[in-house]
Order: structure tokens, then sequence, then C-alpha cells
């Protein structure tokens, strides 16, 4: 059912424009609807997986390399994918209403479904090698998601500012699947041997290149910079991507991987130290910004870098219940930021005000979503930050600096909080200005954000209903060893009888409410520190774009000059210094003057005539004699054809010189005169290289013949081209069976050089056309 799932929303995305045109408005609910079924397909099955019994399926893939379309659902992917299907079909729903103007929507739709897909397969997905393939989709079609505004500059740039950020950690995620698969003998996730992978002497090139994949995938610092950017995607996108999938898609793969590689402190102490570092950060720069989705951007950055910690600590619990707190309340919010902009027109907090009374429903999703989000009971998030708390002041080693980091952090967050959901709606507006409210959000924009409020609401005042199930699912997944299966996130047990962590609650609480109602003040004491994003990582990024542009503008002026002669020279140059190191380590003299005293009459009058052929076209002064000497050339070579059993290729030779001798015949006829074009010294210089080339060529293909060469592969091809093939014509069986990746290779190269023939074209007719109109 799990690659059924995954195929029926690529069908989906791939019909979504067309759904969408055929009827505008319930083709957008269908689309909707799909990823709501499969959500209720997962929902059904919780009861069995919840209860300890991981739902697996494997079809065979590449079984000559051992590899399986591998996936299964435990703890940790049930939650994910309930995320997922969840939270984007509303998502979808809000996007209907939200876009609704735009001539795009279909594609959007579609695009996004997409996106739905590729995530769900990562969560899944029991493969390393596939887990990959389906990380880089979900790069590919967030970027298309980011640059959906195309048309606006800031768009383009944020989209590839993120696609090349997540880029480099999927290289580097790549190198480090594959060292794990090597070091832990499987490419399947959960057959791993964690005892072999932590003594194996790639584990820590293994634990660098997968935190590297992580913190670029989950903006932790110092990759952080590229998720605010990010912000410049429609609200539908930022409310999806940016809180409750993509971005968690790092937590994801730490968590999965966490049973496996936890324990050195390589691991555990990375996690937290640029978990906490980032929770910090990301918490007081979002209480420097002054647009509503760019606050919630920078509290998700804090909320990411507080997952990473949490698990650095081994605190399962507290991670897994706030991850789940965080998807909940920081869609919602950043829903309800897109609302408010869309009807007021303004994403200043600062100049919103008084709107509960205008739209009732909004407010109040919006005013629960930040109570839980700045941690007050009974909600969820309460009761995910009191985990917290206590996990830091529990942990042996870092308590005090975990402790005072969440604490911190926390306050901040409840600054922000308030800001985003308290602000517009239940304070007046400032007295300068006057709140435009064009138009009132339609149900299919209210009924996403108060479905997840309500759910937050749910989640603290009722937890056993599916909180602590989810949660208990996820623990079991992720913590390295047996845990109690009995999970309790009762809020009133958390605050009676009071603890340390309480009292932290409390004075968060305070605080951050405090710091709100002084929020100018404040910001002009933190003023100096404005910039302090963009003096760090992100001018990073950007020095090393314009670094990279340069490089590339030098390598195109040097390399790539449009000399003919030149591209010709550097082959030539590099061809001759790659074969000829390789030469000079294993070339053996005396089985290749063996070979030398094999040759016959007939083949040494040959080889002198091919020389006498070759060196005559370089001396001839017209350009037919020319012609007529390089073909000369090319029979020599198809009478060697003959000589040694190949006479279909002598054939075949002969037709193609004889054709070729046609065309340059009739072509020369409309050429200019033949002449010089290049100095004495260069044809010199071009005359020696080309004898080296040869030369160094022969000694290669010598060195093959007098080396001890395995067995013949034509016996393999022809035993198995009918039996493996199905086909008695062995070429043909081997270019399209044998080796058909790389014949669709060159049928890809020969497809891309039409279009750019077509292009150049079509380019050189558009001029011809505007000159005689």
């Amino acid at each position: 059912m799990t690659l059924a799932s995954l195929a029926i929303l690529i069908l989906t995305a791939a019909l979504a424009p067309a759904l969408c045109r055929i009827s505008r408005r319930f083709g957008n609910l269908l689309v909707a609807a799909v990823p709501l079924g499969v959500g209720c397909w997962f929902a059904s099955a919780s009861g069995v997986v919840l209860g300890g019994q991981p739902v697996v399926e494997t079809w065979s893939w590449l079984p000559a390399l051992g590899l399986d379309l591998a996936f299964r659902v435990d703890g940790l992917a049930l939650t994910f994918a309930l995320l997922i299907c969840f939270i984007g079909s509303g998502v979808l729903l809000y996007a209907s209403s939200y876009l609704a103007a735009s001539p795009r929507l279909g594609s959007f739709m579609g695009v996004l479904m997409a996106f739905m897909a590729a995530m769900l397969g990562l969560v899944l997905t029991d493969n390393l090698l596939l887990l990959f393939v389906f990380w880089e989709l979900t790069s590919i079609t967030s970027f298309l998601l980011i640059g959906f505004e195309h048309e606006r500059e800031r768009a383009r740039w944020a989209s590839v500012q993120a696609l090349l950020t997540t880029g480099l950690g999927g290289l580097a995620l790549l190198a480090g699947v594959v060292l794990l698969g090597i070091a832990g003998g499987t490419w399947t996730l959960s057959e791993l041997d964690a005892a072999r992978v932590l003594s194996s002497d790639l584990y820590t090139p293994i634990a660098v290149l997968v935190l590297l994949g992580a913190f670029t995938k989950s903006a932790i610092f110092p990759f952080h910079y590229w998720l605010p950017n990010a912000m410049e995607a429609p609200s539908p996108v930022s409310a999806l991507l940016h809180s409750a999938t993509m971005v968690k898609a790092g937590v994801y793969l730490i968590a999965r991987l966490h049973p496996t590689m936890a324990g050195p402190p390589l691991w555990n102490e990375s996690l937290a130290i640029f978990g906490g570092v980032t929770m910090v950060l990301g918490a007081f720069l979002a209480t420097r910004q002054d647009q509503l989705k760019k606050i919630l951007a920078y509290s998700t950055v804090s909320s990411l870098g507080t997952l990473v910690l949490l698990l650095g600590l081994g605190a399962a619990k507290a991670a897994a219940t706030y991850l789940l707190a965080h998807a909940i309340f920081k869609g919602c919010l950043f829903l309800v930021a897109g609302s408010l902009t869309k009807s007021s027109g303004e994403k200043n907090p600062e100049r919103l005000g008084g709107l509960l009374t205008r739209s009732p429903l909004l407010g109040g999703a919006a005013v629960f979503a930040a109570l839980s989000m700045a941690g007050m009971f009974p909600l969820i998030g309460f009761v995910g930050k009191e985990l917290m708390l206590k996990a830091g002041l529990s942990h042996p080693e870092w308590a005090t600096l975990a402790t005072i980091g969440v604490a911190v952090s926390g306050t901040l967050t409840v600054m922000a909080a308030l800001i985003v959901g308290a602000r517009p709606f239940l304070l007046a507006p400032a007295h300068d200005v006057e709140v435009n409210w064009k138009s009132q959000p339609g149900w299919r924009q209210l009924a996403t954000p108060l479905a997840l409020s309500a759910a937050g609401i749910i989640a603290g005042l009722a937890p056993a209903l599916f909180a602590e199930p989810i949660v208990a699912g996820m623990v079991a997944s992720i913590a390295p060893t047996p845990v109690d299966p009995e999970i309790r996130l009762r809020w009133l047990e958390l605050l009676w009888p009071p603890s340390t962590a309480t009292f932290l609650s409390i004075a968060a609480l305070a605080v951050g409410t405090a710091l709100f109602v002084w929020r100018r003040p404040y910001r002009a004491v933190t003023a100096p520190v404005e910039h302090l994003d963009r003096i760090g990582p992100a001018r990073g990024y950007d020095a090393a774009l314009a670094g990279l542009t340069s490089l590339a503008g030098w390598q195109t002026r040097v390399v790539q000059n449009g000399s003919l002669q030149i591209y010709v020279r550097v082959m030539l140059l590099t061809v001759i210094g790659v074969v000829g190191l390789a030469l000079s380590r294993s070339l053996d003299w005396a089985a290749i003057t063996g070979l030398a005293t094999q040759t016959t009459v007939l083949e040494v009058m040959l080889v002198l005539a091919l020389v006498v052929a070759t060196l005559s076209s370089t001396v001839q002064k017209t350009a037919l004699a020319t012609v007529a000497c390089l073909s000369g050339v090319g029979f020599i070579l198809a009478i060697l054809f003959a000589l040694y059993g190949a006479p279909d290729l002598a054939m075949t030779q002969f037709s193609v010189e004889t054709l070729l001798l046609i065309i340059f015949v009739l072509v020369l006829f409309h050429l200019p005169r033949y002449r010089d074009l290049s100095k004495r010294a260069f044809r010199i210089l071009d005359i020696g290289l080309a004898g080296v080339f040869g030369l160094t060529l022969a000694l290669f293909v010598a060195a093959v013949l007098s080396s001890d060469a395995p067995g013949s592969v034509a016996a393999y091809h022809a035993e198995n081209s009918v039996p493996g093939g199905y086909g008695r014509n062995v070429v043909n069986v081997i270019l399209v069976d044998f080796r058909a990746m790389d014949t669709l290779g060159e049928i890809f190269v020969i497809g891309v050089a039409g279009i750019g023939v077509y292009t150049m074209l079509r380019l050189r007719a558009k001029p011809e056309a505007e000159g005689a109109s």
C-alpha cells in the first residue's frame, strides 16, 4: 500500500493541472481530497504500527546489486506520513482559495502534490539510496514552489539560494549514505548494525557528511540563512514546506539514524552545539523582524535547532512531542499570516490591529496557535516546552547550558508568538494607521487554520486521543535503547506539583510577555546587532557565489574563447597528459617489442600507406587534394578492417568514406579559396602535438594488447542474447539491453543537441522576419 499511495499522489500531481482547468472549483477540491484519503489509510494502520508491528513492503529493484524498493512504516514514518497527508490536504484546500486568481493555480497544485509524494517517499523508504533519490526530489520541487512567482526577482533569487544550499548538502549526503551502506554492510535502513558502524573506520566521515546534509536541509546554523529568504514563496508553501515537512527532513534523517549513529561525541555533541546555537540565534532574530512570515521563519529556525538539540541530548520524548506541537501551531500561523496579508495588503504586524471583530474565526485560530507556540497551558505547546526544560535540567553534562538556552529561546519565542498571533487581533492598530480590510477569508481559507488550532487544543486537553500514541511510536523509533512504552503528556501532571521546569516555564511566559509589551525599548537596545544575520553565513554564501561566478567567467574566457584550434589543443594535451602518466607507470617495453615482431609485410605496407596519405594531406595546396588524401586514409582503414575479419565494418567504412568524399567535393565549390590561416610556428606546433598524440595512443593500444587481459565478454553476450535480451542480433541486443543506459545517454545527448539547433534556427529566423516586416 505504501507504493500504491506514492503512485496515487504522483498520478494526482500529473493530472492536477488538467483537473483544475476542467473545473476550477471541484477540480481543486478533488485534488485536495486525494492526500486526505491517503492520510486516512495511514491512520487506519496506526493501530498495528503503533502497537509495535511496522508495515513492511519490498519489491525487487536491482537484485544483481542487492537493492530493493523497500518501504517501512514505523512510528516515526507514520507520524510524518500523517503530517504530510493531513496538513498537505488542508494546505491544498487553502491554496485553492488563496491563489484562486492565479492563472497557474493548476500547476501550483500539481507541483505541491509532487512535493508531497517526494516527501512521503523520503519518510517511508527503508533503502539508503532510495532515500537520497527522494531527498533530492524534495529539493527540486521546493525550488519550483519557492520560485512560483518567478516574475519577481527576489523569488527567483530565493529559490536558487535554497536549491544551491540544500543541493550542496545533498551531495554530502550522497557520499555519506554510500559510506554508511559500506560500513553497515547493507543498504536497508532497518538492518544497519549499530555496533558495526560505530566501530568502522568510516564512522567519522559518515557522521560529518550525514550531518552536513541534514543541517543544510533543516536550516541549522550556519546554513539557516536560506529559510527566511524562502518566505518569498506563497503562504501555502511556507505552511507545508517550511513548518511541517521539508525543513524537518533533516531532523527526520537525524532521528532515523540516531539509533545507529548515537553514542560518540562527534554525533551527540555536534547535535547539541549546532542545535543550541541555532535555537537561540533563530529566536533572537525572530524578535528583530517586522514582517509576519519573517518572524515565523526565524522562529521556525529556532524550533528546528531545538529539535536537533533535544536529539543530541537524548531527549527522544521531548523531541517527539515538540515536533508534533510545532507542526500544528506553526502550520496554522503561517496560513493565518497569509490570510492577513491577502485581506489587508499589510505584512507588518505593527500596522495591524483590532481584527478579531472583523474575522473572529481567523483570530481565534491565530490566538490559540500563538498561545501554543508560547507554551501556554493547557495546550500541546506547553507540554512540549515543559519536557524540553526537564530534558535540559536532567542532562548530566549539558544541564546548565541547555537549560539556559531553552529558557532564553523560550522567552524570545513567547514575544514572537504574541507579535504574530495576538498583536493583529487583540490590540488596537497604531494611531496613525488605518487597516484596510479588503476581503473576508472564505471557508476554504478558514478550515485548515481552525482544524490545526483545534488539534492543538485537543492534543493538550485530551492527549490520549492521538498525541500520546503518536509520540510513543516516535520515541520507540528514535531512542537508541528500549524505552518505557507508556507515554503520558498530561499537562496537569507536568504543572502540578510544580518543579524547577515549571517555574522556568512560567518565568519565560512572564518575561516574554513583558518584552512584547515593551518591544520598542527592546528593539532599541538590540539595534546594534540588528544586522547580525547579514554579516555571517549569509554574506559567506554571497561571497562564495560571487567567487564561483568569477571563476566560471575566467574559465570561460580562457578555455572557451571561440577558437576551435585551442579547443583541439587542450583536448589533445589532456589526453596526452593523463594517458602518458598512466603509461609511464605500467608500460612493458619488452612485451611491446614482442608485438612488433609479429607484424606481417602486408600490415607494414598498409601502415606506411596510412602515414604517407596522412602526411600528404598536410602539404597540399588545394582543398580538393587535401580531401582526397584524407579519403585515402579512410579507405586504407577499411582495408585493415577487412584484413582483421570485420567485413561488415569494412563495408560501412567504405560507404561512409565514399559519401563523405562526394559531400566534401560538392561543398568545396561553395567555400572560400583554400589558404593558410595560421602562422608557420603554430603549424609546426600542431604537427608536433599531433605526432605525440598519435604516438601516445599507439603505445596505449600496444600496452593493452600486451597486457594479461581478462576473458572476452563476447561469449557472455552470445550466450545471453536470446535468453536475457530476447534477440538474435547480438549487436542490437548489446545496444538496447546490455548497454541500454549508454544508448539512452547517447539518445539524450542527440536530443539536447537537436533542441539546441532548433532553438538557434528559431532565433535566427526571428530577426529575419522582423527585418522583412
